[in-house]
């Protein structure tokens, strides 16, 4: 009965967790529809006048907000364990797509649009060092999983795309924090700009610790028991 429970919970969980990130991808793609054909005068370039100017930026800006779309729905086919089993080469091409995806283009162009962030060195350092580290943590799961590394893999892309997920929780922050508080704008972007993503990060890296400790301590739960076969399980 306890099982049931727990399976109904898990379930429920899985369903508003896929749930929500659908429905914020959903909100994520009319911001990048605003920019379908390319127009400087729209939305957030409306207040970039200062640096679209540049062919290096507007190259980068546009290279991120549409590589991002994909990025964002191929990372969520990562992660349910139906998709891994069932069909492995769903797996596979979309964490590819995935993966390339941030290596070669959005997290590079990232970078660059860090530089030219608005807020000063706060909020540029904040996004230089996301772009950074959503580069590096991707990067580390791609080889993780091309040495068979598999534990090793899952932390990482947790890592990846608690990351990846900072396009939607730096703009639920900022509504919040504007709601509760009505700071001055900046203020609020300083804020958001290290809050939108260290926060995810530390989320993850709770999962991992939680998911993959309990792993750990079975492991070796079992290895205290006389006659236990322990390498059949790792």
């Amino acid at each position: 009965m306890q099982a049931d429970k727990n399976n109904y919970l898990r379930k429920t969980g899985y369903v508003a967790w896929y749930g929500s990130l659908l429905f914020f991808s959903y909100l994520m793609l009319l911001i990048t529809l605003q920019y379908i054909p390319a127009r400087l005068d729209v939305a957030f370039l409306r207040i970039k006048e200062d640096v679209v100017v540049f062919l290096h930026y507007r190259i980068s800006f546009f290279a991120h907000v549409y590589a991002g779309m994909f990025i964002l729905l191929s990372g969520m086919l990562q992660f349910p364990s139906y998709i891994r089993s069932k069909f492995p080469a769903v797996h596979r091409w979309s964490g590819r797509v995935y993966a390339y995806g941030i290596v070669l283009i959005a997290g590079p162009a990232g970078f660059v649009m860090g530089i030219y962030g608005n807020g000063g060195w706060i909020s540029r350092s904040a996004f230089c060092v996301l772009a950074v580290l959503w580069i590096f943590s991707t990067a580390k799961g791609v080889l993780a999983a091309r040495a068979r590394q598999i534990t090793v893999h899952k932390k990482w892309m947790y890592r990846s795309y608690a990351l990846t997920l900072s396009a939607i929780s730096l703009r639920l922050w900022k509504w919040l924090i504007v709601l509760l508080f009505a700071p001055r704008p900046m203020d609020v972007y300083h804020v958001v700009s290290w809050l939108g993503w260290t926060g995810n990060l530390l989320i993850a890296e709770l999962i991992i610790y939680f998911s993959f400790g309990k792993i750990k301590n079975r492991v070796a739960n079992r290895s205290t028991i006389p006659g236990s076969n322990v390498s059949s399980v790792v």
